[in-house]
């Protein structure tokens, strides 16, 4: 069990969403939101108690500020962002409705993330008194700047001996500057980890193999943990520094209606959980990242794998009733969550 300084490296983007589930292309008013995969991970630890803090790039300017007061009032620790750029990166999100689809629009070129270089950060000071340092492949897909930089956090991280916990975070509409090798970089950045977060997809994109499609439609299914266990043996043969190895299973049948799931390997062994069947769905935004938050707290308490899997998949589970990117599900919900289903009385 460890419970020192958790670090976060990523973009905050504005969101933005249509109200009523309307489409983009609708008339109406905009809402936004302040999130970003590592700023999720990073509110949701704090929310959880740990002390996390979230580095990166934003304008000198009220958004740039506005944006860190949104972390800020959830307790995470900014003292070490830096300033400077044209503006703040956003994405334009289309929510499902019934059968259809939603739909990302990114516009982060010439962000101040999207500028960010090697040298603009002091990682040494901020790694003092850290143990995780958390990132996600969403940094490496932006610019070749922006990659650079998170190789030398990266560097710097496992020279100081830090625990490395990496999200693969493949998101192919990214990858758009020039020279851009997504299963390269990702190949390499997640070399250096010791915690590899990711999907079914995000693992094919990792191993170069297409293992095993999850198809639960309700929480009474099975799943091959045969199947899975070979694809994570093949995983570790890829990435031999790497000692857990954890995967979030989602189906999605409908916008309302997706069963979710995870598994972990480490130590040779495969842990699983039972499926959530989860109806009525709120927002599934930052599901992912709850699950790796959810992890990452779950170790400085627990021992025992097979508790820190059934923790972040609680967690996950309960973002799916919180709109916005962050999960503000409290510890003591989670645990509720987990005894329920301990004890074989969740409706």
């Amino acid at each position: 069990m460890t419970n020192g300084k958790i670090v976060t490296l990523g973009e905050i983007l504005i969101r933005f969403s249509k109200q009523k589930h309307n489409r983009l292309m609708q008339l109406g008013p905009f809402n936004g939101v302040y999130g970003g995969s590592e700023a999720n991970v990073a509110v949701s630890l704090a929310t959880l108690g740990n002390d996390v803090e979230y580095v990166t790039r934003v304008p000198d300017n009220v958004i740039g500020d506005a944006s860190l007061m949104a972390l800020r009032e959830n307790n995470v620790d900014t003292s070490h962002v830096v300033r400077g750029g044209a503006r703040l990166g956003a994405y334009y999100f289309e929510e499902a409705a019934s059968l259809r689809s939603s739909r990302v629009v990114y516009d982060r070129e010439d962000s101040s993330f999207y500028t960010l270089e090697p040298g603009m950060i002091n990682w040494r000071e901020i790694f003092k008194n850290a143990e995780v340092f958390h990132c996600s492949g969403i940094t490496c897909a932006i610019s070749q700047n922006a990659a650079d930089a998170t190789f030398e956090a990266v560097k710097t991280a496992s020279d100081m001996g830090l625990t490395i916990s990496c999200d693969i975070n493949y998101r192919k509409n990214l990858w758009k500057y020039e020279g851009a090798d997504a299963s390269k970089t990702l190949h390499d950045l997640i070399s250096n980890a010791d915690i590899i977060f990711g999907d079914q997809g995000e693992y094919r994109v990792a191993t170069g193999c297409d293992g095993v499609h999850f198809r639960a439609t309700s929480s009474s299914d099975t799943i091959d943990l045969e199947a899975y266990r070979q694809w994570f043996e093949l995983a570790q043969k890829q990435y031999p520094r790497c000692k857990v190895f954890i995967m979030a299973l989602r189906n999605q049948m409908s916008s309302d209606h997706h069963t979710l799931t995870g598994l972990i390997f480490t130590g040779g062994k495969l842990y699983h959980t039972r499926i959530y069947d989860i109806q009525q769905i709120v927002d599934p935004m930052g599901v992912g990242d709850a699950f790796c938050a959810g992890y990452l707290h779950a170790r400085t308490v627990f021992d025992d794998p097979q508790m820190c899997l059934d923790y972040a998949l609680a967690a996950s589970t309960l973002k799916n009733s919180i709109k916005g990117d962050f999960n503000l599900s409290t510890d003591e919900e989670i645990r509720n969550l987990v005894d329920l289903v301990k004890n074989d009385t969740l409706d």
